[in-house]
């Protein structure tokens, strides 16, 4: 089942205050993410967040469900979602702990070859 993009609107207006945050539709589901990172995401209209230590620690006993099959098990979060403050730590926390994405590597122009050398 694909989820709403009013659920991924209400889960991005949840976690504003987390930073810079926004969503990107793929595969009919949502990746969420904060200052650039994919920090949770919205699948069957429900909130997975990306494990992490602090937010192990934050949730204390988290569940933890696969957000499509075959994924490594991600947070669910089920009825917290509707506490703004509790939330959003919880995405800062995720966000801090997550690395950069890797740099994409430049493509090349089309019908460009290499040159060569005499």
């Amino acid at each position: 089942m694909a989820s709403d993009a009013s659920f991924a609107d209400y889960v991005c207006d949840q976690i504003s205050g987390a930073g810079p945050v926004s969503s990107r539709k793929m595969f009919g589901e949502y990746a969420i993410y904060c200052c650039g990172k994919v920090v949770a995401l919205v699948c069957d209209n429900q909130l997975f967040v990306k494990p992490t230590e602090a937010g192990r620690v934050w949730i204390g006993s988290p569940v933890e469900a696969q957000p499509f099959p075959g994924a490594k098990p991600w947070f669910l979060v089920e009825d917290a979602l509707d506490d703004r403050p509790w939330i959003t730590q919880l995405i800062r926390l995720t966000e801090l702990e997550t690395p950069a994405p890797k740099p994409k590597a430049a493509k090349k122009a089309k019908g460009s070859s290499p040159s060569k050398r005499q």
